[in-house]
């Protein structure tokens, strides 16, 4: 692998790591399996990082046909895409995400099978990590080991956040609150310059800023 390849799956294994931020979704696992018996939340951890998978798949694979069908050029959706991650990041500055997943745990606490919604839609395979594996897959576009390496690593974060899944009771009490806190706002300011530098990459394909 090149030292250009591997630059690019260290920036494509961080995008993904900290906007599906298994670190921050473990502990919302945790309260949504409250009480489950330890094979039924393995089950369910499974099962939403599947369904997960399978969507994020599904658009990495598909993403540029479902744009050119709706007419949405690649720079547009980059720009677009760019502002959303930021936003995201912001919302992981100020905690506003996490109380916003916190919320639709206690939201889906009747549910007997939360693998679906909420762990699957939204929590891995929200409009972030969807927005993010389409833009992507395009920065490799017609470069088949580019696009597999983007895939390799997508099926390790996802691979990661099972295990973190696993290991969220020990996880939570090993960071405690504060921990998880500051791990967030780390992984949001990272994320903040990835979505900046995405908006600037779809301005220059327009000719908006040089390149």
């Amino acid at each position: 692998m090149s030292p250009d390849m591997i630059q690019d799956a260290i920036n494509a294994f961080t995008t993904l790591f900290v906007i599906i931020d298994p670190v921050g979704t473990a502990p919302i696992f945790l309260a949504l399996t409250a009480g489950m018996a330890t094979r039924d939340r393995r089950r369910v951890a499974i099962r939403g990082i599947a369904v997960g998978a399978s969507i994020l798949t599904l658009f990495a694979l598909a993403g540029d046909a479902v744009l050119a069908f709706v007419g949405i050029s690649m720079p547009a959706f980059r720009v677009a895409g760019g502002i959303l991650l930021f936003l995201t990041a912001i919302d992981m500055l100020f905690e506003k995400r996490t109380e916003r997943r916190e919320k639709r745990a206690e939201d889906t606490e009747a549910d007997n099978d939360p693998s679906v919604f909420p762990l699957a839609l939204p929590l891995i395979a929200g409009p972030g990590s969807i927005t993010t594996i389409i833009l992507l897959m395009d920065e490799h576009s017609g470069d088949i080991a580019g696009q597999g390496m983007v895939m390799g690593v997508m099926f390790s974060v996802l691979l990661l956040a099972f295990i973190l899944l696993l290991l969220s009771g020990p996880l939570e009490r090993l960071l405690r609150r504060t921990g998880v806190m500051v791990v967030s706002r780390v992984l949001g300011m990272l994320l903040a310059a990835l979505a900046v530098q995405f908006v600037f990459d779809g301005l220059a394909e327009i000719g908006a800023l040089p390149t």
